[in-house]
């Protein structure tokens, strides 16, 4: 029986966990996507996903999906080692999520009530929801989230692109896990 790229890169990534487990995000990182707009923008994400090993991406509304061309070519491969459902709305989404035991739901928004991406204490499992770069979140999803975070903006347009945002925020999140397992080893 054949073996599937993505199956061997699961089995590769985990005898690297096993190496090296003290430099391995162990906590499970979930990734909502809502209603996003570009396919290149949603295949930028799957590589970001990649490339801290999150646990899943969760597409909602018209956010492409695997499998989608353009949203491949952006990918290059990685929206075959990540795994991702689609859900109608975000706020779907995050009531799933909640019953499947996610700890933490975090909104991840640009405004007054955010705190900085930096200086957030993070509980894993942890979910992310990112929003539209033009709408944001659905607006009944963000009540549903434990808080929101955001990156501090200093210009006239107080927006980033939402896969730039996404990168900054999830090594955030991977810079706090570090830091902690690193304090924990006494380095």
């Amino acid at each position: 029986m054949p073996v599937k790229f993505a199956d061997f890169i699961r089995f590769l990534r985990m005898k690297l966990i096993n190496l090296f487990p003290a430099y391995h995000m162990k906590h499970e990182v979930t990734i909502v996507l809502d209603r996003l707009r570009s396919a290149y923008n949603t295949g930028n994400i799957f590589r970001i996903a990649d490339a801290i090993a999150a646990k899943e991406i969760i597409c909602c509304g018209y956010t492409p999906f695997p499998p989608h061309p353009k949203l491949a070519k952006t990918a290059m491969g990685a929206e075959q080692i990540i795994s991702s459902r689609h859900f109608e709305t975000s706020s779907h989404a995050v009531r799933q999520l909640r019953s499947e035991g996610i700890k933490q739901i975090l909104a991840v928004e640009t405004g007054l009530e955010s705190v900085c991406a930096w200086k957030k204490k993070y509980e894993f499992p942890l979910a992310l929801v990112f929003g539209n770069e033009a709408l944001g979140i659905l607006p009944e999803t963000i009540p549903l989230c434990d808080g929101i975070v955001g990156l501090p903006m200093f210009g006239f347009k107080s927006s980033i692109n939402v896969g730039n945002c996404a990168a900054v925020v999830l090594y955030s999140v991977v810079a706090k896990v570090m830091e902690q397992k690193n304090n924990q080893l006494g380095q």
